[in-house]
């Protein structure tokens, strides 16, 4: 659980590298929505990238975790500055196998029992997250735990609960739209 004073800090830093935005906008689920949360202008801030890897990093120390796993595209930034900031080996999934040179759906080593925590950008539904997940159980591997740098609260935590993974959100779009004043 993050405080409320690492939950402001990066609201703040949210808002100051320019990742929240207003007006109309088409959601990857196809959903419409007032807001947009562009957390690729976050993952591209070396600051605000910082800030997201120390919140989570402080909350994977709490749990028992072999590899941090990044989904493909938006995770993997954010995956990769927890790995150097808690020094745990980092695993990347892509969205499908790979036909070619090494092929495969991994980006890095993980072995069967290995425990995994995967970290995403942006959670609405988790559906590709839960596509990951499935992915990384089929090799054997154990997920539990997600933690998100954004949860829009559109129905990700009951969805990843279905499967018995606990979405942990470093701060909940409830929570950034009222300090941006909605």
């Amino acid at each position: 659980m993050t405080t409320a004073n690492d939950k402001n800090e990066l609201i703040e830093a949210l808002e100051g590298c320019g990742a929240v935005k207003f007006g109309d906008f088409t959601l990857a689920s196809g959903k419409k929505s007032k807001y947009y949360i562009d957390i690729k202008k976050a993952s591209s801030n070396p600051s605000t990238l910082k800030i997201i890897a120390k919140q989570a990093a402080s909350m994977i120390k709490k749990v028992d975790i072999d590899i941090i796993g990044g989904v493909a595209l938006g995770g993997v930034p954010i995956a990769t500055a927890v790995s150097l900031e808690t020094g745990l080996p980092l695993l990347l999934i892509r969205k499908a196998t790979k036909d070619y040179g090494t092929g495969g759906r991994f980006v890095g080593d993980a072995t069967k029992g290995d425990r995994i925590i995967l970290l995403e950008d942006v959670t609405t539904s988790g559906g590709s997250v839960i596509e990951a997940i499935g992915a990384i159980r089929e090799a054997g591997c154990i997920v539990e735990k997600v933690i998100t740098v954004v949860d829009r609260e559109d129905g990700a935590t009951d969805n990843l609960a279905e499967i018995d993974v606990e979405l942990i959100p470093l701060v909940r779009a409830s929570e950034l739209l009222e300090k941006c004043g909605l």
